[in-house]
């Protein structure tokens, strides 16, 4: 896991210490991820006394870890009705946190601080250097001037409600009161970066229904045992079909790999969201070649035995369609003997051949654990938080920000978004 090794002391407060310079609070926020922050950061821009809640001795470890370190903190795809829809059938929920603060929006806060962008496949922004670290390090600088205080390794214990408002939080060490509180403590994803739905909890105590959660942006499980064969091939410009009960209901096209145990790569994790949804025979079908048909890898393959007629046997035959890792895999599981010279291949062994670059199957047996998911799906039931504000329905001094609420998006930026968005709207007065 990445270090926190960037801190604004000035902002942090131990033990007794804070104890003795506490003071009253307009806001309280549990959580010091990518939505605590910034909501603690628009708390501070609008005259608010800010304290922020980590149960970890470091901040936004989860925000560190992004886009692999170098953190894809929004996307640059304009379209707003196309940005809400990728967050499926409750992306409508965004609209408002959006047009308050956009993915522009969010481009601007960090360039104006003087990161420098750049967008690359996808539309994912992300810091020309710096990564992660340096979008933690802006807003901790932003927390000093606003002047936020932090208090690590303090986990929140429960919320105590009365009356349907929030009377004060409780610590170990104390009980907190605020005039307004912020839930930002994330989902159950990447547990070891504290987020182990925590959230889920305090909103209960409030009243809030928990829509129940799975692991998204996760490598899948299959049936098949032979896919480790090519264990850590990664694929490009290929597509998945996605077969439910014999039905083609969904397809990705993109970059895809292979694991001990299964599929991973973005257009797997991006389907495996919606597999709590397929409840039946669900396979996911591999096509290598999606941009030709198959009269044309027909065509090719002939064209190919014709010149290397005499020279080649069928495993080299396929060194020229497939990638080197993938080759004992396709050779694994075609009927035609690896040694056969392709001259002999007769015009039903390339059809075969070329059903099978276009439909390899894989009965997807489960999901991995939240220990491998990027995301949560699922979470506090949106119909009882107001889009507007962020504010809980329930509990009138209670907000919620970020991937603690029932939203999920695909990668690329998107999830991050939803957190700077919603952070952005709690923290508003």
């Amino acid at each position: 896991m990445a270090k926190n090794i960037f801190r604004y002391n000035f902002a942090f407060e131990n033990g007794d210490e804070f104890l003795k310079t506490m003071q009253d609070f307009n806001v309280i926020i549990i959580g010091g991820g990518a939505a605590g922050l910034m909501a603690a950061v628009r708390a501070g821009m609008c005259g608010q006394k800010v304290l922020v809640l980590e149960k970890n001795q470091g901040l936004g470890e989860k925000l560190l870890l992004a886009g692999r370190g170098r953190c894809n903190f929004t996307n640059a795809e304009e379209d707003l009705n196309l940005f809400l829809s990728k967050y499926g059938g409750n992306g409508k929920f965004l609209e408002h946190a959006f047009k308050k603060f956009s993915p522009a929006d969010t481009v601007k806060f960090f360039e104006s601080e003087g990161v420098k962008t750049i967008t690359e496949r996808g539309k994912r922004v992300f810091p020309v250097e710096g990564g992660g670290q340096r979008i933690l390090n802006i807003l901790l600088k932003l927390c000093k001037k606003y002047g936020v205080r932090i208090y690590r390794e303090t986990p929140v214990q429960a919320l105590k409600v009365r009356n349907s408002k929030v009377e004060c939080v409780i610590t170990e060490r104390d009980e907190l009161k605020a005039d307004k509180y912020i839930i930002a403590t994330g989902g159950r994803s990447f547990p070891e970066t504290g987020s182990t739905g925590d959230g889920y909890k305090f909103a209960a105590q409030a009243g809030h229904k928990i829509i129940k959660t799975y692991p998204a942006l996760v490598p899948v499980r299959t049936r098949e045992t032979w896919v480790k064969t090519a264990k850590g091939c990664n694929l490009r410009n290929v597509r998945i079909n996605v077969i439910l009960d014999g039905e083609k209901v969904d397809d990705r096209f993109g970059e895809m790999e292979f694991t001990n145990f299964g599929l991973s790569g973005p257009i797997i994790m991006d389907l495996s969201a919606k597999i709590p949804d397929w409840d039946g025979d669900l396979i996911f079908e591999l096509d290598l070649k999606p941009s030709l048909t198959n009269e044309i890898l027909i065509n090719r393959i002939k064209r190919e035995i014709k010149n290397y007629s005499g020279q080649r046997r069928f495993s080299g035959l396929m060194r020229l369609l497939v990638p080197g890792k993938l080759l004992p895999l396709i050779l694994e599981l075609s009927d035609i003997p690896n040694d056969k010279p392709i001259e002999y291949i007769s015009d039903e062994e390339i059809l075969a051949t070329v059903n099978l670059l276009k439909h390899i199957q894989f009965h997807v047996n489960g999901l991995w654990s939240y220990r491998n998911a990027l995301v949560t799906r699922g979470g506090v039931d949106l119909n009882e938080i107001d889009p507007e504000t962020m504010r809980s329905k329930l509990c009138e001094n209670l907000y919620f920000a970020g991937e603690t609420v029932d939203l999920n998006g695909p990668s690329g930026g998107f999830n991050l978004q939803m957190c700077w968005s919603t952070g952005y709207l709690a923290g508003s007065v």
